[in-house]
């Protein structure tokens, strides 16, 4: 499985990095959403997980890109953030957001969460159901 770890911070992109490694899956680094969209295009991602504030293309911007696109929209996506707010977790949700944790984060936490949004999607019949 294949993850594309979104953030503008190269200390969380390696964090993340770490973490997902160590539980077997293959890692994708992009710096925001605008190379994230890159590198949907030219790689074979399973699940986005992304930063909420970045320049260029925020995290919610870039969950609404994926949503909008035929070939991708099925790509779950879990934000990554800073941001503790009811409000902003409500927005990323309303874009498309599969899941959302706030950091900092620990490895658990993180393959919990991941755990969690891929059994949803076979319990609904797959990615494309």
């Amino acid at each position: 499985m294949k993850i594309l770890v979104v953030d503008d911070c190269k200390t969380t992109r390696k964090l993340l990095g770490i973490y997902l490694k160590a539980n077997g899956y293959d890692v994708v680094f992009a710096e925001n959403g605008l190379d994230a969209m890159e590198k949907l295009g030219t790689e074979d991602i399973n699940l986005v997980m992304t930063d909420l504030n970045m320049p260029y293309m925020d995290g919610i911007e870039l969950t609404k890109n994926l949503r909008a696109e035929a070939s991708l929209k099925h790509i779950p996506v879990l934000i990554v953030t800073t941001e503790a707010d009811e409000e902003e977790r409500a927005r990323a949700f309303e874009a498309g957001a599969s899941g959302y944790l706030v950091k900092p984060v620990t490895a658990e936490a993180v393959s919990k969460n991941i755990k969690a949004i891929l059994g949803d999607i076979f319990a609904k019949g797959g990615p494309d159901a």
